[in-house]
Formats: C-alpha cells, structure tokens, sequence
C-alpha cells in the first residue's frame, strides 16, 4: 500500500508547528513538497526524513 499524501495543516500538526513555518520552509529551506493545482502535499516520511537530515534548522524560522 502506498503512503497517503497529507495537507500543510497535517505536516504542521505532525512536526508541532504553524503553517506559517511549513510554508516558509518550502520557501527558503527545500522542505519535500509536492504542488498538487494550487494545494501543497507531503509525504511525512519524506518530511521525517527532511528534519532528521538536519534540513529544519529553525535559526530564523518559526
């Protein structure tokens, strides 16, 4: 079975954060996100993966 894609508000809940800072760090810091129309979706074990390489350094962020 293939992993479900979830919403910005699900990935925010999931790591304990605004949206806000969800879309900031697809902005500025390569967050794994997929464009689906005009919708953000993501994969938590792409995101999981992401934030244990490091990526989510939140020096500025949040």
């Amino acid at each position: 079975m293939t992993e479900p894609w979830v919403s910005a508000d699900a990935i925010a809940e999931h790591l304990g954060v605004t949206k806000d800072s969800v879309y900031s760090w697809i902005a500025t810091k390569g967050m794994p996100a997929h464009r689906v129309g005009r919708l953000w979706k993501f994969q938590v074990s792409e995101v999981d993966a992401w934030v244990r390489a490091g990526s989510a350094d939140t020096a500025g962020a949040e």
